[in-house]
């Protein structure tokens, strides 16, 4: 053999690489199988999970095809709800009545399929975006038939599917201008809140981001606090009306404790201030009760506080509290607002240090500057039921309800 011939191996064939040819894809085909399998089992649902889970369909591939199946009854035309060509049965979501003990067997029924197949959820989640993406081509009736089905996936908890995937799709502003989203989300409030409490319900909200705008939900033209109400207490959700009020009244709380502080940070005119105020409030229509505790709030933030020196720390509050004692004298008009100024003191003291020896004084202050009555001091004195530091503040009040006393008894 030549030094310049390669050797060669003789006989040896040399193998190609194959091809990975993708079936052709045949959603209808996939379709009319499960239709089959409603049909033959008369859309008994635990008939027709086992003749699921017994056949050998491509679920992974189709999916989407198998959610259009079980919510519609066949195939829907791509980007629409509209049926496609090909086989359908009676037994679907949308062809039950609107009640939740007919609609709840499919929710078991789905719940069953994801368990033994989990990779469907994300078929499942895509299928529930594109029908809330296009409520409007549904009749009312279907609309309340999914709502439905909707509020009891979440009760029963179906698995995995996220809040996101039902309520920022329907925020189309299309779907929100006709008040398609507003019956959609009001029909899943009622029925959710039939097996759930308000808290899961403000849970689930959160979860899919839309607690902060309940009113996205509302029309334009109609979204107000008062809209809100009106609306909500006349379909029976009282509870979401109060909660709603809470919220409300809460941001416009720190919102006029922002301005007051500033106000007093620049050391406006106690008049101003105390007109300010009292616009907020009426403007806002926010509780008394919340007002006072804010107004205490912002009064004993704006002390100036000097490190571990207690007696300065002291005269910086009580100064405080002489300088704007006005301003909570405006908004203390009755005896249980007084009661609540006492308690927000109370707990100060208890819960600060640097004010735990201090409460004596401070009652003596309010007292002096008409901001606490005599019979109130007295009713905390004798009856008072918060706890927090109760014992040891009414010993070291005990000389002035004494002085009290027999300031009365003289008169």
């Amino acid at each position: 053999m030549s030094s310049k011939e390669r050797p060669t191996l003789g006989g040896t064939r040399i193998k190609t690489r194959k091809r990975n040819i993708a079936a052709p894809l045949d959603p209808a085909a996939f379709a009319d199988a499960v239709v089959q399998i409603y049909l033959d089992n008369a859309g008994d649902l635990d008939l027709v999970a086992k003749g699921v889970e017994a056949s050998d369909l491509n679920f992974s591939r189709y999916g989407d095809t198998f959610f259009e199946v079980a919510f519609t009854g066949g195939r829907t035309q791509p980007g629409t709800t509209k049926p496609d060509e090909g086989e359908r049965h009676p037994y679907s979501l949308i062809e039950c009545e609107p009640k939740r003990e007919l609609i709840l067997p499919s929710v078991i029924y789905i719940q069953k399929i994801l368990r033994r197949r989990p990779f469907l959820i994300k078929n499942l989640e895509n299928v529930m975006r594109r029908f809330l993406q296009s409520l409007e081509l549904f009749e009312e009736n279907e609309r309340k038939k999914l709502a439905i089905f909707t509020a009891l996936a979440f009760s029963q908890k179906l698995s995995g599917l996220p809040p996101e995937t039902v309520f920022q799709p329907m925020l189309k502003d299309n779907l929100v201008a006709k008040g398609i989203v507003l019956s959609f989300i009001t029909e899943f409030f009622k029925e959710y809140l039939i097996d759930n409490s308000l808290d899961d319900l403000i849970a689930i909200l959160k979860r899919g981001k839309v607690e902060e705008n309940l009113l996205e939900f509302f029309p334009a033209n109609k979204r107000s606090a008062e809209a809100f109400s009106e609306h909500f207490t006349k379909e029976g959700l009282v509870a979401l009306v109060e909660y709603n009020e809470r919220k409300v009244s809460d941001v416009k709380l720190k919102e006029m404790k922002s301005a007051l502080t500033t106000q007093i940070a620049e050391e406006a005119a106690i008049a101003e201030v105390i007109e300010s105020a009292k616009q907020q409030v009426k403007d806002a229509k926010l509780p008394d009760t919340e007002v006072v505790r804010m107004l205490w709030d912002v009064i004993m933030d704006a002390v100036q506080w000097s490190g571990k020196n207690q007696q300065q720390n002291a005269n910086s509050a009580l100064r405080q509290v002489k300088t704007w004692a006005e301003l909570l004298n405006v908004f203390c008009t009755n005896g249980k607002l007084e009661l609540e100024v006492m308690y927000k003191v109370q707990t100060q003291c208890y819960e600060d240090t640097k004010l735990m020896k201090l409460f004596p004084e401070l009652v003596r202050e309010l007292y002096d500057k008409d901001v606490l009555s005599e019979d109130i001091i007295l009713h905390w004195f004798r009856k008072g039921s918060n706890s927090k530091g109760r014992q040891t503040f009414v010993k070291a009040l005990e000389p002035f309800v004494n002085w009290l006393e027999e300031a009365e008894e003289e008169e």
